[in-house]
């Protein structure tokens, strides 16, 4: 089965996180959804109609705002080549990502919320960090490892 992190499909690599153009952006993510068995990593709430179509489960994790910044600011500052990060990409932290976690994020929490209730697919809703890693010991995942650590500083942009 095939892991697609979102992420990676709407940025182009080796780049400080520059957008595709957005019809390049949806011919990746229908050719990925295309496939008979897929897991994807990401919202991208535009692209829901033709995944959910195509979906035989949702995952919801809807972890706080709180645990969102720390967890984003640890990886950008500690770990380098994350599973899901961006080929060649520059991982640093950016005032537009903490303003999306701490502004745009919460509404868009409840909005999936919403969409997960009214969806009519199996369903696993994972509110804290706490139930995900109970959710990888109940389904015997390993995590990911880290490729490896960040040797340098990286500073606001």
């Amino acid at each position: 089965m095939s892991a697609v992190h979102l992420d990676q499909l709407h940025h182009l690599p080796h780049t400080n996180w520059k957008p595709r153009p957005p019809a390049d952006f949806v011919a990746l993510h229908d050719a990925a959804i295309a496939n008979d068995r897929w897991v994807i990593d990401g919202n991208y709430s535009k692209l829901f109609p033709q995944r959910f179509q195509r979906a035989t489960g949702l995952i919801l994790l809807d972890i706080s705002t709180a645990a969102s910044l720390f967890r984003y600011v640890r990886r950008t500052i500690f770990h380098h080549g994350r599973v899901g990060g961006l080929q060649g990409g520059i991982d640093s932290i950016k005032w537009t990502m903490l303003h999306h976690i701490a502004i745009v994020t919460p509404g868009n929490r409840r909005r999936y919320a919403e969409v997960y209730r009214q969806l009519q697919l199996p369903r696993v809703f994972l509110p804290s960090i706490r139930a995900i890693d109970a959710c990888y010991q109940e389904w015997e995942l390993e995590r990911p490892r880290l490729r490896q650590p960040v040797r340098e500083s990286q500073f606001l942009q």
